[in-house]
């Protein structure tokens, strides 16, 4: 059964699967799609969004994700079709943040003109690095000086942009990262998300890692000592941004706001459930024409699990874990424990205690999934 749909402000995370190929390092739910295969899974999207038209009592889409997957494979024409059917279907707030995921090789001026001129705000560009032997190396469709061109083209464009970088690949150097790290601040990026590379189930390498991968520790110090004097402060345990450019739409899952999950393999959460939608595109189908809705199960976790998870998500933050909302919503007593295994298992430095509220310090955030593990 479906909870009710929040009342109040919720984000929009809409999975778009479409890539040139999967990327030996991927996990996510992704598929190579000709065109025709990508209007008939608009015209699902479509059909998801209309069943949940009318269902919103005073609630509105404060943030709008599209991820992938690569979006920006996705025409323009194809583009219109799906943001007339978005605010067809959702109500928006005022002034709503607009992300877009894009690739360097499928990013077109196209592209950018049209996202603006439908209130799009923000691209998260998938540059991963500027270096043609690292790209080479992650097998990624794109080269350092498209990466470029693709990364200045949103800043001209008059859109905020945000670029993916990746550490701890094979034959990385802290100068070639620097390098990288650099590029992007000179070309325009606003907001960075930084990455260690990760092998997880469901990747092609994660049965057969590639060798050669550093250690990703010196590569994530340098990035927290180098960007604060670049005029970036580290908002959460990946994310990096210049004042006022940290991503609304990122803060709601780390603060569990509700989100509405549409497409094949997205996930939402509201009234205290997590919802998975069907993770194949023969389920995704299915699911959509005979009920409208593509849910495949709801998740709900005891009040105890809710209150620990909560905990680690908060903790990515810079602004922590907040003892009066954190109570108000978990309770008094799940607060005190929490807080009592923080103080006497994790290291004093590693931890910012303040008036109301406990966040990790930059030592803290390094050896943050250790700290974690202590709560879950």
């Amino acid at each position: 059964m479906f909870p009710s749909p929040p009342s109040g402000p919720f984000s929009v995370y809409i999975h778009l699967p479409f890539c040139l190929r999967k990327c030996p390092y991927c996990s996510f739910f992704s598929l190579p799609l000709k065109e025709e295969g990508r209007d008939r899974y608009i015209a699902l999207i479509e059909g998801e969004m209309a069943a949940w038209k009318g269902t919103f009592a005073g609630g509105w889409a404060d943030t709008v994700y599209f991820g992938g997957g690569t979006p920006s494979l996705l025409t323009p024409p194809q583009w219109k079709r799906l943001f007339d059917s978005l605010e067809g279907a959702l109500p928006l707030g005022g002034t709503p943040e607009i992300t877009v995921e894009a690739n360097p090789e499928s990013l077109t001026r196209e592209h950018l003109s049209l996202w603006r001129e439908r209130g799009v705000t923000r691209v998260s560009l998938g540059v991963q690095s500027f270096s043609d032997a690292e790209l080479l190396w992650l097998e990624r469709p794109h080269d350092g000086r498209r990466a470029e061109e693709a990364l200045a083209s949103i800043a001209e464009e008059g859109l905020s942009p945000s670029a993916d970088l990746i550490f701890g690949l094979g034959g990385q150097t802290l100068r070639s990262w620097k390098y990288s790290l650099d590029r992007a601040l000179s070309l325009g990026a606003e907001h960075l998300s930084l990455y260690q590379l990760s092998l997880e189930r469901g990747s092609r390498w994660y049965s057969r890692p590639p060798e050669g991968r550093p250690d990703g520790y010196p590569f994530y110090r340098f990035a927290q000592w180098l960007l604060p004097r670049k005029g970036f402060a580290q908002y959460e345990i990946a994310s990096f941004s210049l004042p006022g450019r940290q991503s609304r739409h990122n803060r709601a899952y780390w603060t569990n706001k509700p989100v509405l999950a549409l497409g094949a393999g997205a996930w939402g959460y509201w009234g205290g459930r997590r919802c998975r939608n069907e993770d194949t595109l023969t389920g995704y189908e299915r699911a959509v024409r005979e009920k409208g809705r593509a849910c495949m199960e709801w998740l709900e976790l005891s009040e105890d699990e809710g209150a620990r998870e909560a905990a680690v998500l908060y903790l990515r933050t810079a602004e922590g874990i907040p003892f009066g909302e954190f109570s108000s919503r978990y309770g008094g007593e799940i607060l005190r424990e929490i807080l009592s295994i923080l103080r006497e298992l994790v290291p004093e430095n590693c931890l910012e205690w303040r008036r109301e509220s406990v966040a990790l310090t930059p030592r803290g955030m390094r050896v943050g999934n250790s700290i974690w593990s202590l709560l879950i």
